[in-house]
């Protein structure tokens, strides 16, 4: 059963900036921000180097991941997803294609991402929990 409703899916296919919670070397908590995109029922981003956040999944794969849905003035408490994940991180190609496709939805249909094409590295994250609130929320 995936934990990714159509709701969320849609949510993460809208382009939301993403706040990812890795762990570092002594135990606390590092957050980036990151660009995701959907692989069937993981998200993925990409990475052009091994920064902080690769080298802290290559040790550590738990991670949290962030986000608000778009602001509804109506509501209370805006909608919002987070997420727990098991990470694990693939290199050796793919990076610049993942952030170029990503670059369409976060910045606009005409744009690519602008630097230099490389293999990098793209870190996939297995979904274990849904949180937050909103549709997606678990009850």
């Amino acid at each position: 059963m995936t934990l990714l409703t159509p709701e969320l899916r849609d949510l993460i296919a809208s382009g939301p900036l993403t706040h990812v919670t890795t762990i570092n070397a002594d135990g606390s908590p590092q957050v980036t921000v990151v660009w995701i995109g959907l692989d069937g029922d993981d998200l993925l981003s990409g990475h052009m180097a091994r920064y902080r956040k690769v080298r802290n999944v290559e040790r550590d794969p738990r991670v949290a991941l962030s986000f608000t849905a778009p602001r509804d003035r109506a509501a209370f408490l805006n909608p919002y997803a987070v997420l727990q994940a098991t990470a694990t991180v693939s290199a050796g190609g793919g990076a610049w294609d993942l952030l170029n496709r990503l670059t369409k939805v976060y910045v606009g249909p005409d744009v690519e991402f602008p630097a230099p094409k490389g293999d990098g590295f793209i870190i996939r994250y297995s979904i274990e929990r849904v949180g937050g609130v909103g549709p997606w929320a678990s009850r």
